[in-house]
Order: structure tokens, then C-alpha cells, then sequence
């Protein structure tokens, strides 16, 4: 029997594991630009997409890199319509054509299905992927299972956890 919480099917992301793998998208993402293979602009997705979008931007030598601020999650539970806070310039974004729009992850898919009637010519990509996601995702680095909690960097502490088994 499974006694566990949903997010106690955790995938932990260290600093350097975040790192390794917004690199490896930046290289996924090379030359493959609409413009002879380069891009415009990375806009990175507020919050989590920040870290990974300055990544990307900055192993491909992207100077234009904005912002969107999408709400979608209240205090752990995910909200039923992702709402628009803060939009990137728009004389920068057109139709999206030329750009990169980078998050940290694809769950549901909801925020990235708000983003991409926004912008349906833009260039989506995302570390980690959920299944329910991939269809809004153009490119990823790492899939997890439905089930699993990822825990990044940022929301963690150094401290000592609980093994998952034979701990009294």
C-alpha cells in the first residue's frame, strides 16, 4: 500500500543539477533559431523559468531577454485559469516568430496553452516535462512522471531529510 502524499514522490534539482541542464537546452536550442539559426529574445516565464532562461540567454549569446508573469498556482494548489500579471514588450514579441520562451517546467500544459495563443509562433522549452504537458512543449531536457513532485533549488533548505525506508 502507498501511504505517501503526491509530493512525496520528489525529484530533487541541486543547483548544479539546474545548471548542467538549462546547458544542455541551450545547446538542444543552438542554431536552431528562425533568423540563420539564431533567435531574437529569450523570455523567461516568471518564476521558476528565470534561472533557466538567463542559462539559455547566456550560452547563446542572446542580449534581448524579457519576461512574462503568469499566475497559475495559489500556496501549492494549482488554479483552474492561469492569468496574464505581467507581459513581455510587446514591439519585442509580434507573433512570437523568433522567440525563445523558456520555464522551468511543463506540468499541465496550462500556463504554456495561455503563453502560446499569445505568441503561437514562439519556441517553447522547458527543462523538465510532464506528460500532460508535452504537447505545449517544442523542446526538453529531462521527463518525469506525472506523480513526481520536483523540488528546485530555490525552494529548499539545507537539512536533513527522512531516508524513505527503514528510518524509526
Amino acid at each position: 500500500m502507498n501511504d505517501r502524499l503526491p509530493h512525496e514522490k520528489g525529484f530533487h534539482v541541486s543547483w548544479d543539477q539546474m545548471h548542467r541542464d538549462s546547458r544542455a537546452l541551450a545547446w538542444r536550442l543552438d542554431g536552431k533559431g528562425p533568423d540563420n539559426g539564431l533567435w531574437k529574445a529569450v523570455v523567461g516565464i516568471t518564476r521558476g523559468g528565470l534561472v533557466p532562461a538567463m542559462i539559455v540567454a547566456r550560452e547563446l549569446d542572446i542580449r534581448r531577454v524579457d519576461t512574462i508573469s503568469i499566475k497559475s498556482y495559489n500556496h501549492q494548489t494549482q488554479g483552474s485559469i492561469p492569468e496574464v500579471i505581467k507581459a513581455p514588450q510587446a514591439d519585442l514579441m509580434g507573433d512570437g516568430t523568433g522567440i525563445l520562451i523558456v520555464d522551468d517546467l511543463v506540468d499541465s500544459g496550462k500556463t504554456l496553452e495561455v503563453v502560446r495563443k499569445l505568441y503561437p509562433h514562439a519556441h517553447f522549452a522547458t527543462v523538465y516535462a510532464k506528460p500532460s504537458g508535452k504537447p505545449q512543449v517544442d523542446s526538453y531536457i529531462t521527463e518525469v512522471s506525472q506523480d513526481t513532485w520536483i523540488f528546485f533549488p530555490w525552494d529548499m533548505a539545507l537539512q536533513y531529510v527522512q531516508p524513505f525506508r527503514g528510518a524509526d
